[in-house]
């Protein structure tokens, strides 16, 4: 792509003249340079990317004759020159994990670099061992130079991973990314200890229509409702690279990393419906005659989770989907109120939302697990979303596994927290 505001700089390396031109390239990324007399010189460029990347310019070698005019272009290095830079040459017995992760700390109250800072990359792995194969949480760590600078080595090519950044009782949220397949990712991260705002709003995808209603929250922070035009703002937020979280009746549950920064843009948000998302599914899965894919009995005699079949749900009488939740050892479902807080089953009254949580055994204390729903991740699921999509009459089994007991296909990120997995008739 074009890099436009790059400062293009030409200097002689011979001769008793000494020539230096210094141009800005413009929003095409175009540089000229005029009047240069006949001679041998070195030309490069600098620019905000590139200290952000903590390389230093690549510099070429031309020669000036006869006053014709000279094209050279210039770029910045590959992914694959940028990895080797800052992990030094891939070794050949290394695939699939020689991916670079590199950014710059700020403090997010006025951009400036941190330094000190311990930045940490964690993502999972299934590792295989004699008689036994089981999800293992990876971990690196950098701490940033006096310019900011961070650098992780050997990640996951392709893969999805969490950054988070500390100093001292300041911290980021763990941020998801994606690391490309090309193995080389810039990322900045933002520490602050001050509260900051945020705003935006929420559209469909289908339609771009406001989504009035829809709850807007900071992963432990505070939360607001859209309003007719979809626009919501949160205030008193923590400053600092968090994650943003937004649900709505009937949508699929959207999170994103977010910088809560002075001046920072709004946030457009969209969602799309659990119709557009699970026909896809229904279509999968309609030639199979177990949503489970015969899974559920082999599991059940593993006795590595709890299990609750259709017999106990008849058994139940239980009238919503969360009410099935409730019968089982650990699990809860707690009322949150308007302002985010969590009260305990039926103590937010009228107007409050329902939220699936429990025992972590990784963290300890009570923590969100992943939903999954006909094998289907469901992303930050509510207790009410659970129950919209789902009806106890229609239900086939559920599966209930603490952290460090999930079954690898339904390990979700690095939350520390276990998983739930409900299977319906449909």
């Amino acid at each position: 792509a074009p890099l436009a505001g790059a400062w293009v700089q030409l200097v002689t390396t011979e001769g008793v003249n000494h020539v230096a031109r210094t141009v800005i390239s413009d929003a095409a990324g175009r540089y000229t340079i005029d009047d240069v007399p006949d001679g041998h010189y070195l030309l490069g460029f600098q620019h905000p990317l590139l200290d952000s990347l903590g390389v230093d310019p690549t510099l070429r070698v031309l020669d000036v004759a006869r006053h014709r005019p000279v094209r050279v272009d210039l770029a910045s290095p590959s992914p694959e020159r940028l990895r080797a830079a800052v992990c030094g040459p891939q070794s050949p017995m290394v695939t699939g994990a020689g991916a670079a992760v590199i950014g710059v700390v700020r403090d997010a109250r006025d951009g400036v670099p941190v330094a000190g800072a311990l930045v940490t990359g964690e993502w999972m792995e299934l590792v295989i061992r004699p008689r036994h194969v089981a999800p293992e949480r990876m971990r690196v760590a950098a701490t940033t130079s006096t310019n900011g600078w961070f650098g992780l080595c050997n990640v996951p090519n392709g893969g999805e991973m969490f950054l988070s950044a500390r100093r001292g009782a300041d911290t980021t949220d763990l941020i998801e990314v994606q690391v490309p397949i090309s193995g080389f990712l810039r990322r900045e991260l933002y520490l602050g200890l001050g509260d900051g705002q945020l705003r935006g709003t929420v559209v469909t995808v289908d339609g771009n229509r406001p989504l009035a209603g829809a709850m807007v929250r900071v992963s432990d922070g505070p939360q607001a409702r859209a309003k007719d035009r979809g626009e919501w703002m949160l205030m008193d937020v923590p400053a600092g690279s968090r994650v943003l979280e937004v649900h709505a009746i009937g949508y699929y549950p959207v999170q994103r990393a977010v910088d809560v920064i002075p001046d920072a843009p709004p946030v457009r948000v969209t969602m799309a419906t659990f119709k557009s998302v699970l026909d896809t599914v229904r279509i999968i899965v309609e030639h199979a005659s177990d949503r489970s894919q015969g899974g559920f009995e082999q599991r059940r005699r593993s006795g590595m989770g709890r299990y609750v079949t259709v017999a106990d749900i008849q058994r139940y009488g239980a009238a919503q989907t969360s009410d099935v939740l409730r019968t089982i050892a650990g699990v809860r479902v707690d009322d949150v109120n308007p302002f985010g807080m969590v009260q305990g089953a039926g103590g937010a009254g009228e107007g409050s939302d329902r939220v699936i949580r429990m025992r972590s055994a990784f963290f300890g204390g009570l923590c969100s697990p992943a939903i999954y729903l006909d094998g289907m991740h469901m992303f930050q699921m509510s207790a009410g979303e659970l129950d919209v999509l789902t009806n106890p009459k229609d239900l086939k089994g559920i599966e209930v596994y603490s952290s460090g007991m999930v079954p690898p296909q339904f390990e979700r990120g690095l939350s520390g927290c276990g998983s739930i997995v409900i299977w319906t008739k449909r």
